[in-house]
């Protein structure tokens, strides 16, 4: 018999009080407006934090660390049901090649641990893209920097926190 599990979700506005993590206290210093969302986690994909948020699979983007030819890193935001195409990304950046991070780097380089990584808030800032599908998104979610959070977000004013470029970057269907 198969048991169905049940997510807690919350939602705040800025302004209201949580438990900040670091990107919400950036969003708050520049006085960005933006949704926050918590939900009980256990080992969720991408795919089933946007299910129980109830948005749209193209609407949730997972955040993604690479490293160059170069040496030089890299963060891609794509959807949560699409994979990056390291081909793609590496023609955006610029690059010869790219390949991910090993995930025992991920913390150290970003301060960040897997599922809970967040284009806001990084130790350094990376370039980043944005898979171009977010255009065609009125708002985005992105991990909030902690596992277990999401931050809804406008693109533009993604943009005023952190510099990103939009390119095809995932891997066609």
């Amino acid at each position: 018999m198969k048991t169905k599990r049940v997510m807690i979700v919350s939602v705040i506005i800025m302004g209201k009080k949580a438990d900040k993590t670091n990107v919400m206290r950036i969003l708050d210093q520049k006085k960005i407006e933006y949704n926050y969302y918590s939900y009980e986690t256990k080992n969720l994909s991408g795919v089933q934090v946007a299910t129980s948020l109830g948005e749209d699979l193209a609407k949730v983007f997972k955040t993604l660390v690479t490293v160059g030819k170069s040496k030089e890193h890299y963060v891609f935001m794509v959807p949560v049901e699409k994979e990056l195409d390291l081909k793609k990304a590496a023609k955006a950046a610029g690059e010869k090649s790219l390949e991910m991070i090993p995930q025992k780097e991920l913390l150290p380089l970003t301060g960040y641990v897997h599922g809970g990584c967040s284009p806001i808030g990084m130790k350094k800032q990376f370039e980043t893209f944005i898979d171009s599908t977010a255009e065609n998104c009125e708002t985005i979610y992105f991990s909030g920097g902690r596992v277990g959070h999401q931050i809804q977000l406008t693109l533009s004013d993604l943009s005023k926190v952190i510099r990103i470029g939009l390119a095809d970057i995932t891997k066609d269907s």
